[in-house]
């Protein structure tokens, strides 16, 4: 890996949450608070964020933080990062949600280090374990992997089902960061959207579908992805009881 850019995709005008990515949490932006923890990593060649908002743009120059105007009719995040990879040459691109305020370093260097590993690597992505509780939530992505760790199947429903009801099924959660090789990012780009990922809302199944093999490596950390305003109010109160301070820049 010569060279790995990481990308922020940030649109201001969110369909669920409107201009999420400039609400404060514990005194800052959430941009700032993702930017500032995902550049603790030191595996990037470089770290921005993609728009398609003036005012993100110029919230990330008073930051000092890099950023780059995008097309306004990107449908995702992914898309945004298509249009990155055109105008910024790289090896691997990761994608840094812009709802995820928790992301780390560790998050990461857990999705690279696959790529060092095997030649193979196409896509990466995280999973952490949960209860049984939060499975049963929808909005909880679930993953399950075959015994080399890659990924079988996403859905919001439960999987795997627990035919006998002992308890003992362990799920997993898919956390939604990506990493991806240049060619595996141009691929996705060309392909057309699968009924899968229609039916779940799921834009990674379009991977599987096609037999693009994700490698899904296992964190300890859980995130809480920004949806809603109780999600605000869990991050709030993790990072101040915690006492996690904003990195340097």
């Amino acid at each position: 890996m010569s060279k790995v850019v990481g990308v922020i995709p940030v649109r201001l005008e969110s369909t669920r949450l409107p201009r999420k990515a400039l609400r404060l949490i514990a005194g800052h932006s959430m941009l700032e608070w993702i930017y500032r923890r995902a550049n603790q990593c030191r595996g990037f060649s470089s770290l921005l964020v993609a728009t398609d908002s003036e005012e993100v743009s110029a919230h990330c120059r008073d930051l000092h933080i890099p950023a780059m105007m995008t097309s306004s009719k990107h449908r995702s995040g992914t898309e945004r990062i298509v249009e990155v990879m055109g105008r910024e040459p790289a090896d691997v691109y990761v994608n840094i949600q812009g709802d995820e305020p928790m992301v780390s370093a560790e998050h990461i260097e857990l999705m690279l280090a696959p790529f060092g590993e095997g030649a193979g690597t196409q896509v990466s992505t995280l999973k952490v374990a949960i209860s049984t509780e939060e499975a049963h939530d929808p909005n909880n992505v679930k993953v399950v992997t075959d015994s080399e760790g890659r990924a079988l199947y996403f859905s919001r429903a439960l999987i795997p089902y627990d035919r006998d009801g002992a308890g003992r099924v362990q799920y997993y959660k898919h956390l939604g960061f990506y990493a991806y090789t240049r060619a595996a990012l141009e691929t996705l780009s060309q392909l057309p959207v699968s009924q899968l990922e229609i039916d779940e809302s799921l834009e990674q199944l379009r991977f599987l579908h096609n037999g693009i093999p994700i490698v899904v490596a296992e964190t300890l950390q859980d995130t809480v992805g920004v949806d809603t305003e109780e999600d605000f109010a869990k991050v709030e109160q993790y990072f101040r009881e915690r006492g996690i301070r904003l990195p340097p820049r």
